[in-house]
């Protein structure tokens, strides 16, 4: 356990995956048929889903605040982006076989790395700015829709008059403003000049989840999945 760490951001991190995995596990009851198929379409699991990713983008922001605030690190920035663009693109290909819903073309980890890449612009934007931006993106959520962007392409944008069917679908209108004001709020608040601290054994075992979120985002479906119908194989 070397080094200081953020505990506040690695908590929030890892109570995010616990919602998410929450949801997830509700989702798959619901696909199995262990309980009402309409209980994800109810308006707790509904807005819990949009809490859940607005906060993974959230906190992408005020992670890149954290790591580039103070200078853009290249090296390390690409190699975050490469990571997440090709855990994104491992998603889209599974999704196409495994995913209820259709094919995953623009989901959470595909809205996230666009998001840093606006972010790059944000970084060195006054916070009330990019606040200010981030607000109008939002705004635009129910603005008006254009047929000229419903091409798949173009799925990203969040602009298509039809929405696509995905089993998730994470556009940047209105998406990429929860990222904005994470990085607006964290330089408003200086968090890159916050002094960190080691975690005692127990908050680092505890905040193990947000430390490792990419791999445990990917995973936990699969296993979800596997211990469901393993649980069908062994009762049937």
């Amino acid at each position: 356990m070397t080094g200081n760490r953020l505990i506040p951001l690695d908590l929030a991190r890892t109570v995010a995956l616990v919602c998410m995995v929450i949801f997830h596990f509700t989702f798959d009851l619901a696909l199995f048929g262990f309980i009402d198929p309409g209980t994800m379409s109810q308006p707790f699991w509904y807005y819990f889903a949009r809490l859940i990713a607005g906060s993974f983008l959230f906190l992408s922001g005020v992670s890149l605040w954290l790591a580039h605030g103070q200078g853009i690190r290249w090296p390390a920035f690409w190699s975050r982006f490469a990571k997440l663009a090709a855990a994104a693109a491992l998603v889209t290909l599974a999704s196409i076989w495994l995913v209820p819903g259709g094919p995953i073309w623009f989901g959470i980890l595909h809205a996230i790395a666009a998001a840093s890449l606006l972010g790059l612009i944000a970084l060195r934007l006054p916070w009330p700015v990019t606040l200010a931006v981030a607000a109008v993106i939002f705004a635009a959520a129910w603005g008006p829709r254009f047929p000229a962007f419903d091409p798949l392409w173009l799925v990203w944008t969040g602009l298509a008059e039809s929405r696509p069917m995905m089993g998730d679908y994470v556009p940047l209108v209105p998406w990429a403003a929860p990222a904005l004001a994470g990085i607006a709020i964290a330089k408003a608040l200086r968090i890159d000049l916050w002094p960190g601290r080691a975690p005692s054994r127990a908050v680092h075992r505890l905040t193990f989840p947000g430390r490792h979120s990419l791999i445990i985002y990917l995973i936990h479906q699969p296993i979800l999945i596997g211990l469901f119908n393993l649980y069908l194989w062994a009762t049937s």
